[in-house]
């Protein structure tokens, strides 16, 4: 059995983590964490089945790092950072669902979470978690860091493409995500009031902390041609003009603290965002919106494809890259992907219009933003850490 330690256990992942490790015929948990609600049992936090209810929560500091092969981390950005350094030191291994080991450059970190790194030569080791990239990396990884639920829907939706150089110019991907992506924490914006029957977007532009690391992993997938967010210094290339008033002015700033990526908004400043523009051929333009629904997540993407390349060659290549995938599957010509594809399940579903006359793709990718976005993808990590098969627990 592989035994299992929780940190940050009370918000949606953590929630969702334990439903599935509860069911895992491999995982025993040892301990869960909560600083608010240490001394409590599990189901005086959550209303859930007295199986998920009888565990005791502690402290972190409290928790028995050695006594875990395996340690989950589910605490916001800054946060994780030292909780997942100690549990390194006590020998487990981790999986880390914030963003702080996410991004290669510390220097991109900083700029974009507005702090510095506190342990930036574990940048270099971790591993970003998309099992359908960097399968054998992750089974060999002591750090894995589980990557955003926007960026996941985004990357999958794109990686086939980004693998044969097809992006160029502007790729707009327009993204819905269920209100539990925001994490538990209280916000104006998840208020009951404000999000039902509305529709709100947010960070829209290149104003999103999510964006670098879409740009990071397609650019990996293209050989740099996204920018160099993973392989080089900010200094590699030169930072874009920013007009006053423009997307760059301004930073992001924090909204509650969901471990799935919370809700930021935009605040005046002159932080610029960086890219790397000699090597940019494809510019990301990202709009992610706020759907009045519990979980759920779909990104709309709109790519203006190469001269000469034809609908058969954009499906063989997307055919190519995910027919083996247990958990990745493109959908028939004539289909769109819908909520209701993915909805409670680890799987990301994928559908590809071809607009008739024109150049234009638009790629639909759906996901489950606490399956395939957060804890089910922590899962599939796991099962690929300890050798075991990918979908176990989770189909």
């Amino acid at each position: 059995m592989i035994k299992i330690g929780i940190i940050g256990a009370t918000g949606y992942t953590g929630l969702e983590l334990l439903r599935l490790l509860q069911r895992h015929p491999a995982a025993q948990i040892v301990w869960l964490t909560s600083e608010q609600s240490a001394g409590q049992r599990f189901g005086d936090v959550f209303a859930v089945p007295p199986a998920l209810g009888k565990h005791i929560l502690v402290n972190a500091s409290a928790a028995d790092l050695a006594a875990a092969d395996l340690i989950f981390c589910c605490l916001p950005h800054g946060a994780a950072q030292e909780h997942v350094a100690a549990a390194l030191q006590a020998g487990a291994r981790v999986i880390d669902l914030s963003a702080d080991f996410r991004l290669k450059d510390p220097a991109a970190y900083q700029q974009w979470y507005g702090h510095p790194h506190r342990h930036p030569d574990l940048l270099e080791t971790a591993v970003y978690g998309l099992p359908e990239l960097y399968r054998e990396k992750i089974a060999r990884a002591s750090l894995v860091a589980n990557p955003g639920c926007y960026p996941t829907s985004v990357i999958l939706g794109l990686a086939p493409l980004a693998r044969a150089g097809w992006l160029h110019g502007t790729v707009i991907a327009d993204s819905k995500s269920g209100v539990s992506g925001a994490g538990r924490s209280l916000s104006l914006k998840t208020h009951f009031v404000e999000a039902n029957e509305n529709l709100s977007p947010y960070s829209i532009g290149r104003a999103h902390r999510h964006l670098p690391e879409m740009e990071q992993e397609l650019g990996r997938l293209g050989g740099g041609q996204l920018g160099d967010w993973g392989t080089g210094s900010l200094g590699s290339g030169k930072l874009a003009e920013q007009g006053t008033g423009s997307l760059g002015s301004g930073k992001l700033v924090e909204q509650g603290t969901g471990s799935l990526g919370s809700t930021p908004t935009y605040q005046s400043t002159n932080l610029p965002i960086c890219q790397s523009t000699n090597l940019l051929t494809c510019q990301l333009i990202f709009s992610p919106h706020l759907v009045p629904v519990s979980r759920g997540m779909l990104s709309t993407i709109y790519v203006t494809l190469p001269e000469g390349v034809t609908e058969a060659e954009v499906r063989k290549q997307y055919t190519a890259m995910y027919a083996d995938e247990p958990l990745t599957y493109v959908l028939p010509a004539g289909q769109v992907a819908t909520f209701g594809h993915t909805a409670h399940t680890n799987t990301c579903a994928i559908g590809l219009t071809f607009v008739p006359g024109t150049r234009t793709l638009i790629v639909t990718s759906s996901i489950d933003n606490l399956g395939k976005g957060a804890s089910g993808q922590a899962v599939q990590n796991m099962n690929l850490m300890y050798g075991l098969a990918e979908t176990t627990g989770l189909m």
